[in-house]
């Protein structure tokens, strides 16, 4: 079992992954099918000072589709053991779809400065 966790607010991957309003994680099966989801409030403060990258980790959460983020939260997801795909926009299910579907790859573009704009890249389909 697959988990992946997507920075969300509304029903839309956040564009700043570190002040999103919660993480919906997925639960993709061995037949690349989305078989549940879970809803975790963002803690408050940015996200990668927060302790989200291990509590992401703990809750087994390999995986982080994010619309932008800096170097900072890139790297703390990574030394949690979380892969990183920046670039992704859109319907978090639909970008958990595609990700189970092969149809996503990292867009290599992160933020480069804390008021960025959150005009991302759509992510590599």
């Amino acid at each position: 079992m697959l988990k992946v966790a997507v920075p969300t607010r509304g029903n839309i991957v956040d564009s700043h992954f570190g002040h999103c309003e919660a993480y919906t994680i997925f639960r993709i099966d061995e037949n690349k099918k989305i078989v549940g989801s879970e809803v975790l409030p963002s803690p408050q403060g940015c996200g990668c000072k927060s302790n989200i990258a291990a509590t992401l980790r703990d809750k087994g959460v390999s995986v982080m589709l994010a619309g932008n983020m800096g170097d900072g939260a890139l790297n703390v997801l990574t030394h949690n053991g979380i892969s990183v795909y920046r670039g992704c926009t859109g319907d978090v299910q639909k970008v958990a779809d595609d990700f189970a579907q092969g149809k996503i790859g990292d867009s290599g573009e992160g933020c480069h400065h804390h008021d960025h704009d959150g005009e991302g890249h759509i992510c590599n389909h």
